[in-house]
This record gives C-alpha cells, sequence and structure tokens, in this order.
C-alpha cells in the first residue's frame, strides 16, 4: 500500500481524505495557499507546503507547483479531492510521466467523460438515455441564441469542463441566451480554464438523481444505489439523501446497469458518479459523469457501509474490488445538509468573515456497524448515527476566495422519517455565529410538507420561496412553547441579577411572576408557578406549558423539556428579552412586565432608511463590469453591473426606471457588503 499521499485540495475534503489515509496508515501532505496558512487540513496533515497566494488559478489548480510539491515531499500517489485539478487530464499526465499515482480514473475515462460534449456521445453509442440538446462548440452569444431557438426554450447553458453549478446558466429568452453565454463563459474561463459552452434543452420539473459507481482496473464495476440530490439553488445542491424517495428498485436497477456500463465503455477505474435528470413518469436522461468523488458522497457511505475514498485508495494501488454486485445493500437512510456562508435572506449571496462560534453536534458513531467495509447485521430499530464533514474551526476565516461551504451535516437512521427527525436536532444543536449562513433554510426545508413527503424537485427553492427565504412562520402552538421557554429563562436570568445586585434578599419576590410575551405579531401574557423541578407557565385565556431545562443565563444553546416533547433553542441576549432561533424560525422574544408592555406600545417605531436611489453590493466581492455610465437612462431589469463573489459571477440588474447620476466603483475594486456601487437621480 502506498506509504504517503498528497491531497491536492482543501477544506473539508481534503480534511475528509486525511482521515480514511490515517486509518490505513498511510502518511498525508496538504498544500495551502497565504489564505489557508491556518486552515483545518494544513493541522491535521503530516506535512504542509505553502504554493502561492489565494486565488486559486495562482495555487490550487497551478499544476507545476502542485508537482513540485510531491517531488519536495516524495509523495506516492495524489488523491484530488472534487474541483480544482481533479477532472484535469493534464495534471492526471502530469502524475503518471512522474511515476506517480493518481487516485482517480485514467486520463482517457477524464477526458471522455469529464468533457460534457464528448461524454453525452459515449453516452449515446452506449445506449444510455441522453437529453436533447447541441453538441459542437458554441463560438459567440449569437450563435448560442439561435441554437437555443432551435432546441426550444428553456435552454441549459453549461461549462464543458464545468461541476459544481460553475459555469451554468438556465435561459428562457433570446437576451438571457445571450448573457448566460458570455456569464458562463467566464466563469468556465475563471474557475477551469477551459471556457467552451454547450447548450442542452432545459426540462421542467425535474429531479436530479444520480447514480454512485465504483470500478476498478480489472474489468470490474458496481453501483451503490442512487443519491436524490434535488434542492439546489443556482443550479448547485444544497440537500441531499440516500436512497431516493421516488424511484422504484426497477427504475434504480435500469439506471445503475447503464451507468455502468458507461464507465466500461471507457475503461473507467475509481469512484465516480452519473448523473441524471428523472421526470415524473420515472423517465431518465444522463446529464454527465463526474470523473471524482462528489461532495454528497458521506451518504452513500452511510446507506451501504463502503469508504468511497479508501476503495478509491484501493483501485489506484491496484488491488481489485472486493465485494461483487450481489454484496451491495442499501440499508436505512441518509441525508445530508450543506451548511454554506451566504445568507439566505438575501438570495443565498455569499457571506465572508470570522467564525466567532462555531460549535457543531457531536457526531455519533451509534448505529450501523460495519467491519471491513460491509455491514455487520441489521442496525437496531431506532439507531442512528450523526456525521459532520468539516474544514474549519472556531476562530477560523471563510474566505472570499473559494467555495463558501462550511460543512456537510448527515444523519442516518432505519427510515427516512426518522432520518429528517434526527437531521432537525443535528440543526437545531449546530452553534453558528460571526458570518451570514443557511443553518434557518436547512431546518425550514426539513419541516417543509413537500420534502417530507418526498415530492421535490429542482425548482422546489423558486416555488416554495418565489420572493426570497424570509425565514419561518412558526405555528401558534410552537410559539407557545417558546413563549413559555423564553419566560422561564427569563425568570431565570432575572433571579441571577438581583442576585449579583445584592439588593434583596428574596430575590424571586422580586423578579415576580406576571410577564408579557411577544414575538413574531404575537403577545402572550402569561404567569409563571416555579418549583424546584421546572416552571409551569400559564396562559392569559386558559391553557399551561411545563417547562423544565437546565440552561444558565449566557449558555447560547437551551435545550429544554416542554410538556412532553423536547425544544432546542439558539440563544441570544438583545435589550429586554432574546433573540432566538429554533426550526429556521429567526424571532426577537421581549419578556417584560406588564407596566414595560403597556409603555412599549407607546414606542414609535424605527423607520429604515431609504436605498431606493442606491446600488449596494449584496455580498463581498470584486467588480468584473461595470455596464452603465453616469447621466445614462436605465430600464428595469436592465443589467447594471457584474460582481464575482467565491467563483460565481452576479448580475446586478436595475429595480426600477432611473437615471445614473453617480458611480463610485469600477471594475477590478473589491467592495464589501452595502457598499454604495452607484447613485440615481
Amino acid at each position: 500500500m502506498f506509504k504517503k499521499i498528497l491531497i491536492a485540495n482543501r477544506g473539508e475534503i481534503a480534511c475528509r481524505v486525511i482521515k480514511t489515509a490515517r486509518k490505513m496508515g498511510i502518511k498525508t501532505v496538504a498544500i495551502y495557499s497565504d489564505a489557508d496558512r491556518n486552515a483545518l487540513h494544513v493541522k491535521m496533515a503530516d506535512e504542509a507546503v505553502h504554493i502561492g497566494p489565494p486565488p486559486a488559478n495562482q495555487s490550487y489548480i497551478v499544476i507545476d507547483k502542485v508537482m513540485q510539491a510531491i517531488k519536495d515531499t516524495g509523495a506516492e500517489a495524489v488523491h484530488p479531492g472534487y474541483g480544482f485539478l481533479s477532472e484535469n487530464a493534464k495534471f492526471a499526465e502530469a502524475l503518471d510521466a512522474a511515476g506517480v499515482a493518481f487516485i482517480g480514473p485514467p486520463v482517457g475515462a477524464i477526458e471522455k467523460m469529464g468533457d460534457k460534449i464528448t461524454s453525452k456521445k459515449i453516452a449515446q453509442e452506449a445506449k444510455v438515455s441522453t437529453v436533447p440538446g447541441y453538441m459542437g462548440l458554441i463560438e459567440d452569444a449569437e450563435e448560442a441564441v439561435k441554437i437555443s431557438n432551435e432546441v426550444g426554450y428553456p435552454v441549459m447553458i453549461k461549462a464543458s469542463a464545468g461541476g459544481g453549478g460553475k459555469g451554468m446558466r438556465i435561459a428562457w429568452n433570446d437576451d438571457e441566451a445571450r448573457e448566460g453565454f458570455q456569464s458562463s463563459k467566464n466563469e468556465a474561463a475563471n474557475s477551469f480554464g477551459d471556457d467552451r459552452i454547450f447548450i442542452e434543452k432545459f426540462i421542467t420539473q425535474p429531479r436530479h438523481i444520480e447514480i454512485q459507481v465504483l470500478c476498478d482496473s480489472h474489468g470490474n464495476g458496481i453501483y451503490l444505489g442512487e443519491r436524490e440530490c434535488s434542492i439546489q439553488r443556482r443550479q448547485q445542491k444544497v440537500v441531499e439523501e440516500a436512497p431516493s424517495p421516488f424511484l422504484d428498485e426497477a427504475t434504480r436497477k435500469a439506471m445503475g446497469e447503464q451507468s455502468v456500463a458507461l464507465a466500461k465503455a471507457v475503461d473507467y477505474a475509481s469512484a465516480g458518479t452519473v448523473e441524471f435528470i428523472v421526470d415524473g413518469a420515472r423517465n431518465f436522461y444522463f446529464l454527465e459523469m463526474n470523473t471524482r468523488l462528489q461532495v454528497e458522497h458521506p451518504v452513500t457511505e452511510l446507506i451501504t457501509g463502503v469508504d468511497l475514498v479508501e476503495q478509491m485508495i484501493r483501485v489506484a494501488y491496484g488491488e481489485k474490488l472486493a465485494m461483487a454486485q450481489s454484496d451491495v445493500t442499501l440499508t436505512g437512510w441518509a441525508i445530508e445538509n450543506r451548511l454554506y456562508a451566504e445568507d439566505p435572506y438575501r438570495g443565498f449571496l455569499p457571506s465572508i468573515g470570522r467564525l466567532t462560534r462555531y460549535r457543531p453536534p457531536a457526531e455519533t458513531a451509534s448505529g450501523p456497524l460495519l467491519e471491513n467495509g460491509k455491514w455487520q447485521g441489521d442496525a437496531p430499530a431506532g439507531d442512528f448515527a450523526v456525521r459532520n464533514d468539516t474544514g474549519v474551526f472556531e476562530g477560523g476565516e471563510i474566505s472570499m476566495y473559494y467555495d463558501p461551504m462550511i460543512a456537510k451535516l448527515c444523519t442516518w437512521a432505519p427510515s427516512r422519517l426518522e432520518a429528517i427527525e434526527h437531521m432537525r436536532d443535528a440543526l437545531d444543536g449546530f452553534e453558528l455565529e460571526g458570518i451570514g449562513h443557511n443553518l434557518p433554510f436547512l431546518s425550514a426545508v426539513m419541516d417543509h410538507e413537500i420534502f417530507i413527503k418526498g415530492e421535490m424537485t429542482t425548482a422546489f427553492i423558486e416555488e416554495q420561496y418565489p420572493e426570497g427565504f424570509e425565514g419561518v412562520e412558526l405555528s401558534e402552538d410552537a410559539l407557545r412553547d417558546i413563549a413559555a421557554s423564553c419566560a422561564a429563562m427569563h425568570r431565570v436570568a432575572e433571579i441571577r441579577r438581583t442576585r449579583v445586585s445584592g439588593r434583596m434578599d428574596n430575590h424571586e419576590r422580586r423578579v415576580g411572576k406576571d410577564w408579557v410575551v411577544t414575538l413574531q405579531d404575537h403577545e402572550f401574557a402569561v404567569t409563571i408557578e416555579a418549583d424546584p423541578m421546572g416552571s409551569t407557565v400559564h396562559f392569559e385565556g386558559g391553557g399551561k406549558v411545563r417547562v423544565a431545562s437546565d440552561w444558565t443565563p449566557g449558555d447560547q444553546l437551551a435545550r429544554l423539556d416542554v410538556d412532553e416533547g423536547r425544544l432546542v433553542l439558539k440563544v441570544g441576549k438583545i435589550s429586554g428579552g432574546f433573540r432566538i432561533r429554533s426550526r429556521g424560525a429567526d424571532l426577537k422574544v421581549h419578556v417584560r412586565s406588564t407596566r414595560q408592555a403597556e409603555l412599549a406600545k407607546l414606542m414609535p417605531e424605527k423607520v429604515a432608511p431609504d436605498t431606493s436611489k442606491l446600488l449596494l453590493c449584496p455580498m463581498p466581492g470584486l467588480v468584473v463590469k461595470i455596464n452603465v455610465e453616469e447621466g445614462e437612462e436605465v430600464q428595469e431589469g436592465q443589467a447594471l453591473c457584474t460582481i464575482e463573489a467565491m467563483k460565481m459571477e452576479n448580475i446586478l440588474r436595475a429595480e426600477k426606471k432611473g437615471v445614473v447620476s453617480k458611480i463610485n466603483a469600477g471594475a477590478g475594486d473589491s467592495l464589501a457588503v452595502d457598499e454604495v456601487i452607484m447613485e440615481f437621480e
């Protein structure tokens, strides 16, 4: 077996590979840019090599620099992770020429399957169902418009060498095809060094389902079930699960067999993924093959018991697969939520900054037992597992230079509904502060009726949140539970405050029993009866809630027993109450005495400043292009400028007709959130 491998990547996937290498007794080498000098993957590896400035095109994807790191450390093999150089045939060729093993497929397979145009032609020859589209290269925007009309709108404009949602646009008309073509080319060039573009029919109401394949260099190939990846934003996955709640066994078998046939057609050897669009009648169409490990691979590992990274390493070393198709068993259900540094309240725009608090839920190995990559017996009923793949730590920084992923939180349980419930608990207990993040959105999805029923499509976010995600409106019963909990917590905080002041001996009498709790446009008048085991909160007009907890003031996570249920709240202090986050809702909860509540109603509301005549930068980013000039009249929907952040281009458009009076930024400028880009008359 290899004695030392270099990981040509960063972040959580580099950490993930290091964990398996350690288990196998293999030493690891990390590479890092200036921005990642103190990154977690650098701390975890046995050795680390600096390779350049923060931009990936000056560090992580510069083949010569990576090859020099390999030479300097004597690494025998390289695992590329995903993204960066993972599907770069030139990199694989350089490794082969240097006598270094590539922990991935052969160069020929990368070239054939990594290029989406070529892969579709090969898929057609291998009798795999494919989406209608134009396979040839497209020279310019006008040709893109012509082809789009021939294929028929809507169309998907995609980078041939793309992946991870980069270089991808949906166009519904000529103008969008023209703009989408140019943005896709720019993103493709910046992210992959390859700006070739192709166009295919965009199938409405689709489901995105992919098959995991595993092949060796001895002609053996198997599939390890499917993953449902339909919940996406900007064509990038957010929630994945395995198996799919939509497929039947016959469709799974057909998709799996076609996927293996495609892999064998290109002499594939390693882990790979064949992606399909599946319509409502379970007709499936080949999209692409990713010749690398997928971000969402943990859910497959959780339901099959197969360590895919270990299998990739063993295949690269020349070993035969230790399992056949008949050995593959799908046990239980697994769900993955991608935690991103992005603000769901601002259209999922990227967020950067320091993680002032990062406390993920505890990982647990309770659940299915694995030995030698295979299940050992049936998982006992009610068992579960929590897994968190991450590459960050408390106090670390989220940079503008790389993908905004913070962690991949996974749960496994014997059934889908149990896996969802454990995911809810895990999300509720995930403490994260300092940056914008999508935890509230993920919690909302786990409680959404369509997701619970398993009826989501790739249009889920656009259809369910057409005006953008604005948080969750909790039911009155849920608000009553939170109100009762906050009243009990406020009482504890007030008792502590009076003890610290030392102004009275009978602290509980001073605090009192009667309170008014306001939250999310609801007001509850309550009376608290406390005892050594907790509090009974009585509501004016009838009803009561029993609350018990060991929460103490200052704790940012409160775990409470509320009547017969369990409630987990993220707690922040605000004047006169708490900022509470629970199940996708972000609430300001005020707990006041009766007199304070009366006076609060007399206070004038604070009016937000008027920004209607300003174009503000919605995220930290780099100005790529200013499309207008001072004095120019612009129309509603007209492109004003392009901002690049975390490898994605974002076109900012005019919300209404107006005249540009002043432009405060130019191409190449780095801007902060809410910095004024231009002003209007």
